[in-house]
């Protein structure tokens, strides 16, 4: 079985043979070679998913076959081996696109793993290109700006789901970017020429909500001067997403259950039965399962809905996107507002990604259009920025006192409280948190052992 084609760079030739063998009987197709020149070359002339290269290497060394061969193809994944660490280097190593750094003598077991990750990321990466190319004419994923690898997720099973019939539920909180998801899923099915409506269920009453969603006939109530079409109607061929679907009425839920599960239904105050090819697509806010158990929403409709489902962190959750979100808000804003602001002060960028943001991805995205149209600046500040965020100190505000606090002992405290917070958001989970900080987990364990963390 096929699992990948690895080039291995090693002038060792019994580390060669060894990585060799090894990788061979995970199943990869290898090309071992012991220079970087031919390496290289390799790397140009065949289809190579992975290349582990070492650093220490007559002619060319393992950065310069990194930058190579990010030059002929930047979607080549590449882990850097060597004997001599040191963490300056995979600092840069990694700013230039390495996947990992990893020291000698070398962990299979690890190395294993590692490649797993790496080929699992390159292929998330490519399926993910792969669906905007479909859907860059129709919806070019406007909005969904990203990172970190918890959305490289959702995209990917986004974008998987896309050509089924199967019903999905989102979960999120408010402004994490439901609709959105929705949009992308409905332009890159086979429905994408045919309607997408919006319900929210919240907006309306029971009985305002049981017409809009399948109509009513001229006089099945007073006001009802005519017959109108429901949303299913409306969406028929296509799909209907139904938001903070966890606020429809128990009544409701029941006809929304039959029309799921029988594809037809009749209108308010009418007898003539409807059928609609529909797919559904649902979102919410709210704890679906805490409420089947509370009696409040039906098991029943809860399986029906989420066949396929999906969870968007809050953006507390994913720090890594923030940073893209703003560049891509100024953008907008700027051109919007005919201003010509160039960027974000580290300070003020500092204070952003220490929020929380309650509001999420819509907090925000009002925030930077907040600070755009009000700046003087070519360049946003902290006075830009709303008062109640104002409070939050930056990284520079650090409190050291001359000579009660060395630079060492004041780097190792920030290195504490960012390795806390990492692992906190990420429940614990050494790789999630590795990714958050953007080092790879070695590094990660190396700190937790020298800071005495558990």
């Amino acid at each position: 079985m096929n699992n990948g084609t690895i080039l291995i760079i090693e002038d060792d030739e019994p580390q060669l043979r060894s990585l060799k063998g090894f990788l061979e009987n995970l199943g990869f197709d290898v090309i071992a070679t012991t220079s970087s020149v031919d390496g290289i070359r390799i790397a140009s002339e065949q289809v190579i998913d992975l290349v582990i290269t070492d650093y220490k290497m007559p002619v060319k060394d393992g950065m310069a076959v990194l930058r190579e061969i990010k030059n002929i193809n930047s979607e080549i994944t590449v882990i850097i081996i060597t004997a001599f660490g040191d963490i300056e280097t995979a600092v840069q190593a990694m700013k230039e696109n390495a996947f990992d750094f990893i020291t000698k003598p070398i962990m299979l077991d690890d190395l294993e793993i590692t490649i797993n990750k790496a080929l699992e990321r390159k292929r998330l990466i490519s399926e993910n290109k792969e669906l905007r190319e479909k859907l860059y004419d129709k919806y070019r994923f406007e909005g969904i700006i990203y990172q970190s690898p918890e959305m490289e997720e959702i995209l990917n099973i986004a974008g998987r789901s896309a050509n089924s019939k199967a019903s999905i539920l989102i979960f999120g909180e408010s402004g994490t970017g439901k609709e959105l998801i929705a949009k992308a899923i409905h332009y890159a099915s086979p429905r994408r020429d045919q309607p997408f409506v919006v319900v929210n269920c919240a907006a309306l009453n029971e009985n305002l909500l049981e017409s809009e969603l399948f109509g009513h006939e001229k006089g099945a109530f007073t006001g009802a001067d005519r017959q109108r079409k429901g949303r299913f109607e409306q969406a028929n061929g296509g799909t209907i997403f139904l938001d903070e679907v966890g606020d429809i009425p128990l009544a409701t839920q029941v006809k929304l259950l039959r029309v799921i599960q029988e594809r037809k239904f009749e209108r308010v105050g009418g007898n003539q039965t409807i059928e609609v090819d529909v797919r559904v697509i649902s979102a919410t806010n709210r704890d679906l399962d805490k409420m089947v158990n509370d009696g409040i929403f039906r098991l029943d409709l809860y399986y029906r809905l989420n066949v396929i489902s999906i969870k968007i962190p809050p953006l507390r959750e994913r720090r890594t996107d923030i940073l893209p979100l703003v560049n891509h808000f100024i953008k907008k804003f700027s051109s919007e507002n005919n201003k010509e602001i160039e960027g974000i002060s580290k300070e003020a960028m500092d204070i952003l990604l220490k929020y929380d943001y309650p509001g999420n991805v819509r907090e925000l995205e009002n925030i930077i259009q907040r600070s755009v149209v009000l700046s003087r600046n070519k360049i946003l500040t902290t006075g830009d920025l709303p008062i109640y965020m104002k409070s939050i100190k930056s990284e520079g505000d650090l409190n050291i006192e001359k000579g009660r606090i060395s630079l060492d002992n004041a780097v190792e405290e920030l290195e504490r409280k960012l390795i806390s917070d990492a692992l906190r958001q990420s429940d614990g989970n050494q790789t999630k948190a590795a990714k958050y900080l953007g080092i790879s987990e070695r590094n990660l364990r190396y700190k937790l052992k020298k800071y005495n963390m558990k």
